[in-house]
């Protein structure tokens, strides 16, 4: 007869957790400005104002690990100042080469920019 082993090696994945960060007022952030926002873990992300729009992406270049915090930001595309590689702030789309950032969602209320992190 033969048996079947039913017991998992790995446990289940827990659920992710919706945390929400406040990064700082609107009006601290300036149109065409980026700031560093480091995440309770210790991740740091880049958070661009983009004419009124707010965007976060992870803050390290994913080529050598400059932080994008320190490019230029031109419409919604961010440079690294290191190599000059570019990113889409909306979408973390390299436009440089087939690559991606992660993106962070941002919401803005009571005129308060706020990023929504799911950790695990």
């Amino acid at each position: 007869m033969q048996s079947f082993n039913t017991e998992t090696d790995s446990a289940p994945a827990p659920e992710s957790v919706d945390q929400t960060l406040i990064v700082g007022a609107t009006g601290d952030l300036q149109p065409g400005a980026c700031i560093r926002v480091e995440l309770p873990g210790g991740d740091e992300l880049a958070v661009y104002n983009v004419d009124g729009e707010f965007y976060a992406t992870e803050n390290f270049c994913p080529h050598k690990g400059a932080p994008l915090s320190e490019g230029v930001l031109c419409g919604h595309v961010i440079e690294c100042g290191l190599h000059g590689w570019q990113f889409d702030v909306r979408n973390g789309e390299c436009l440089t080469v087939p690559d991606r950032l992660k993106t962070y969602e941002v919401v803005v209320e009571d005129g308060l920019i706020k990023i929504i992190h799911r950790s695990r």
